[in-house]
């Protein structure tokens, strides 16, 4: 990759970041777990972005990519404190949000800190409320020993290596869960999802569209797109989204 630049937030923590200049709003990627910058839909969404010179961030959260600290040592709430310390130092006035599995729950928590600054927001296999719905739920009595006796549990990926799940991560999460209260999003909003998903099931996305509160919220299913969301037409649909929301945002 280019030399990153960096910022530090105020835990301390040191965070990777890519910033293309250009007309505004400011379009913010924000990643899955385990992702990073340097992704395909982050890289992809970069190249738009300078064709058609709309400012734009991607970074990497902490225990990400370049960024300091470790994967395992992180949970929901840190990495919503650094993609906070993004928008502060980085970012004036209005921003449009895209964010993929965790970033899309990255996205949501970012409707409800700081809504005034959002005017849009698209989001790519969203998984909010992952650790409690998705590893919590599914962990057997014997896994959930496990975590509560080691600190952690080893989880298989489709997508990367096992993922080390820790106690931290289920337990600060049930304090960043998004689907159990009111969510109101008074800007438009993008919801993508792939039929083929293994790792968000299309009932999560239900879910979300069911849930979210505004007058301006649509899903778009895709027939046969499977987590990665990342082929020629999934990258072309994520682009007309965006454009989408950006032209709403500025009428």
């Amino acid at each position: 990759m280019s030399d990153a630049s960096y910022i530090t937030t105020a835990q301390g923590r040191r965070i990777a970041y890519e910033k293309t200049d250009g007309q505004g709003p400011v379009v913010i990627f924000c990643s899955g777990l385990k992702s990073d910058m340097e992704g395909t839909k982050a890289v992809h969404l970069e190249a738009w972005a300078k064709a058609r010179g709309q400012a734009y961030i991607r970074f990497d959260y902490s225990g990400h990519g370049h960024s300091s600290g470790e994967f395992a040592e992180g949970c929901i709430g840190d990495w919503h404190e650094d993609t906070l310390a993004v928008v502060d130092q980085l970012t004036e006035g209005p921003i449009v949000v895209v964010g993929s599995s965790m970033g899309g729950w990255q996205a949501l928590l970012l409707a409800r800190a700081i809504p005034d600054r959002i005017v849009g927001m698209v989001t790519i296999a969203a998984a909010p409320d992952f650790t409690e719905d998705g590893y919590w739920a599914s962990f057997t009595e014997a896994q959930k020993a496990e975590l509560q006796a080691q600190g952690f549990v080893r989880m298989p990926s489709d997508y990367d290596d096992d993922y080390i799940i820790s106690k931290r991560l289920i337990e600060e999460g049930r304090g960043r869960l998004v689907l159990r209260t009111p969510l109101r999003m008074d800007f438009p909003v993008r919801f993508l999802q792939g039929t083929e998903d293994t790792a968000v099931p299309t009932e999560t996305a239900v879910r979300l569209l069911d849930h979210a509160e505004g007058d301006d919220i649509r899903l778009t299913l895709v027939k046969g797109a499977d987590h990665r969301f990342s082929d020629p037409d999934c990258l072309t649909l994520i682009e007309k989204s965006v454009e989408k929301v950006l032209a709403r945002a500025k009428a």
